[in-house]
């Protein structure tokens, strides 16, 4: 018979979690609404939550009008600039909502915002995924990463690499240079700011050759940075890339 003082490591972490939210009730990932579970959404904001659904680019994940042909398409823009990366996901088309989620994930610590975006962004990859595919996140310059303490695009790629069972690897690459903002750039702006601002990690480029890669961003807009961060794979050997972001801006500036 087994000992009552013994309780299961489980069962322990779920009286803990139960008492933790008798304390602190959860609450909706973008308003103070309490919600049943961590990382969840309220009514309100799920029906508000721009979530991208039915067809979409298969180049960039922009929504697009019409049904489905069974056959991949492309928005206007990736039919006039040529994408490096083979195909491309995003979860949410950027808006309020989703510019709330960014914002508090980016520049306020909010972390407890991965769990439920990496899930958002693990059903929109689901059709460009691989078979042993490495997932690896856009890396940030060493003085920002210092300054904000943590890659948020490496915390969105562990989460969505482990719903997967994918291998992981958050220094994959390397940015070598500060490129600041891309915040009032213009598209052709975007592109020369990024040219040649990725490298791969010395000790990671092996991993690189032969391999299908998918990385991962917060947000994608003319495609810049992803673009370099694939010409950079593509260099050293991956076998295709493919490109996943938890927001889609409609349109660059």
């Amino acid at each position: 018979m087994q000992n009552p003082s013994r309780r299961s490591p489980t069962r322990v972490q779920s009286a803990g979690r139960a008492l933790l939210h008798a304390l602190y009730p959860p609450q909706c990932v973008t308003c103070d609404a309490f919600v049943a579970d961590d990382g969840a959404l309220c009514a309100t904001c799920w029906r508000e939550m721009p979530f991208i659904d039915g067809l979409c680019c298969d180049a960039c994940g922009l929504p697009l009008p019409g049904a489905d042909p069974g056959t991949p398409v492309h928005c206007d823009e990736c039919l006039t600039l040529a994408r490096p990366w083979a195909q491309g996901r995003a979860a949410l088309l950027y808006g309020d909502k989703a510019r709330k989620l960014l914002l508090g994930l980016k520049y306020y610590d909010r972390l407890d915002h991965v769990p439920a975006a990496a899930r958002w962004m693990s059903r929109a990859a689901v059709p460009i995924l691989q078979p042993d595919m490495l997932v690896a996140p856009i890396p940030l310059h060493w003085t920002r990463f210092l300054k904000r303490r943590y890659n948020q695009a490496a915390e969105l790629s562990r989460a969505l690499a482990k719903l997967h069972g994918l291998e992981h690897c958050p220094d994959l690459l390397r940015r070598t240079r500060a490129t600041g903002t891309q915040d009032g750039r213009g598209r052709l702006g975007r592109f020369t700011n990024m040219q040649d601002a990725f490298s791969a990690h010395d000790k990671r480029a092996p991993l690189i050759g032969g391999r299908d890669i998918l990385l991962v961003d917060d947000v994608m807009t003319a495609g810049a940075t992803f673009a370099a961060a694939a010409e950079c794979c593509l260099a050293n050997g991956a076998a295709s890339v493919r490109v996943v972001a938890l927001a889609r801006v409609a349109r660059a500036l």
